[in-house]
């Protein structure tokens, strides 16, 4: 006797034969083929809103644009634009997707090669920092994507980035000389305030899937697995290996939970803690939002200024990149034309 799964798999392996019409004996005919779905695109055919030499942008491409711009803007707690400022933000998002076509159009190989390494390497922080696959899935969602579609656009923009600085900020030039004068005249900028090289172990007492809290019985168990791993680590354990075994924050557990941090940037009752012990000390079970951690501070640093050398390539690639901000608008202008850029729509013009 076949099984449910066989006899679907013979189903799909062997198509459905019509009857012969000229066998008389058959009274058997063939389903009329299925109509094709009426697609909207069909019904109402999109508007081309704009053309250059190689692309047109039409208007289901504007109002997505539109709505993932308003998500997007809700999901981080911003105010979306109201209606009736709708079309001046419309007039921005064409320009924009209009900028992107023209510009892509200009990427070289290298200039694909590094803008996805860019967007990867960015992609996988923000995965990192969202926990998991799921929990990032859920960010993009809230913003009114998929993480196929966010991953396309993200990257589309770093190689769009990455034209732009081939074009217009590595063309310009700045001097050793001018590199220092303003690590001189701008000491404050390179100020170094304390900071802390600390481990931590962290068990959450939130689901990290569902961002939901956890029941009073679970957070329980939590507080006596952290108690049991303080004994550890006070006992002589290797912490960096507790923290890769047992801790439960994405971002630091494969480092054995280190971070360097200043202050203002951890959560109070961890800061707290942190820039109160001495090298080598663990504290006592610290409880934040996140759940309960057991902190090792491992160095102290105190302020001090960065040395030169250590900035002044940063220091000549926002010179670089200032100069090219002032730029980028007549350059714009100048590629748009030589792309032949025409809006279509009046009330876009």
């Amino acid at each position: 006797m076949k099984t449910a799964t066989a006899l679907l798999a013979t189903a799909l392996a062997f198509p459905a034969f019509a009857a012969d019409p000229k066998d008389k004996k058959s009274t058997v005919t063939a389903p009329p083929p299925p109509k094709p779905a009426v697609k909207a695109d069909d019904l109402f055919p999109p508007t081309v809103l704009a053309k250059g030499k190689g692309f047109q942008v039409n208007s289901k491409q504007l109002d997505e644009a539109y709505l993932n711009f308003r998500t997007a803007s809700a999901s981080r707690g911003q105010q979306p634009p109201p209606e009736d400022k709708r079309l001046e933000m419309e007039k921005k998002l064409l320009d924009r997707l209009v900028t992107v076509e023209v510009l892509k159009r200009k990427a070289t190989d290298a200039d694909k090669t590094k803008g996805k390494a860019a967007a990867d390497k960015l992609l996988g922080e923000f995965r990192k920092q969202a926990g998991s696959d799921e929990g990032f899935g859920r960010q993009i969602a809230a913003m009114g994507m998929t993480p196929e579609s966010f991953t396309a656009q993200f990257t589309e923009r770093a190689v769009v980035e990455e034209v732009v600085n081939r074009e217009v900020r590595d063309t310009i030039p700045v001097t050793p000389q001018q590199v220092q004068k303003f690590y001189d005249e701008n000491p404050k900028r390179f100020e170094q305030p304390e900071t802390v090289r600390a481990a931590h172990i962290l068990l959450a007492t939130r689901d990290l899937a569902t961002n939901q809290e956890l029941t009073l019985d679970k957070q329980k168990a939590q507080r006596d697995l952290i108690e049991a791993l303080l004994k550890r680590a006070r006992a002589g354990e290797d912490f960096g290996k507790l923290a890769k075994d047992f801790s439960q924050d994405p971002g630091s557990k494969e480092r054995g939970g280190e971070y360097v941090f200043p202050r203002g940037q951890m959560a109070m009752e961890f800061e707290t803690a942190a820039f109160g012990m001495r090298p080598n000390q663990i504290s006592d079970v610290v409880t934040t939002k996140f759940g309960f951690h057991i902190i090792k501070v491992l160095e102290r640093n105190p302020p001090k200024k960065v040395e030169f050398d250590k900035v002044k390539d940063r220091i000549r690639e926002n010179l670089q990149q200032e100069e090219a901000d002032k730029q980028l608008p007549a350059y714009l202008e100048k590629v748009k034309k030589e792309a032949g850029v025409e809006i279509l729509a009046e009330k876009y013009k």
